[in-house]
């Protein structure tokens, strides 16, 4: 299996309900894709009102995919694109990944 992690700090002008519905359509958005994507075994989306205060990041992709070509498969299915393209990048200042195998 192969993990896909990501932290995102999102866009400093976002504050209060707007960055809180923000974090809620990343996380939606990014769930949903779950039964979508093949190979896509597990998604969860953590931050927002949940976060504690020695957070250093805004929102974080948790992911599990079947292997490294199910992630390759994933970065690039049209689903994941639009919800990418949509309601992720143009809300995000800084994005840091990790990927790996378990």
């Amino acid at each position: 299996m192969t993990r896909h992690i990501i932290l995102w700090t999102l866009r400093p002008e976002l504050v209060g309900e707007e960055r809180l519905r923000v974090i809620d359509n990343i996380r939606t958005g990014l769930e949903g894709l779950k039964g979508q994507v093949p190979g896509l075994l597990d998604i969860h989306v953590y931050g927002g009102a949940s976060a504690l205060p020695s957070s250093n990041a805004d929102v974080m992709l948790d992911s599990t995919l079947t292997d490294a070509e199910a992630l390759k498969a994933y970065a690039v299915h049209p689903a994941h694109v639009y919800v990418a393209d949509t309601f992720v990048r143009p809300f995000t200042a800084v994005r840091t990944c990790l990927d790996f195998d378990v």
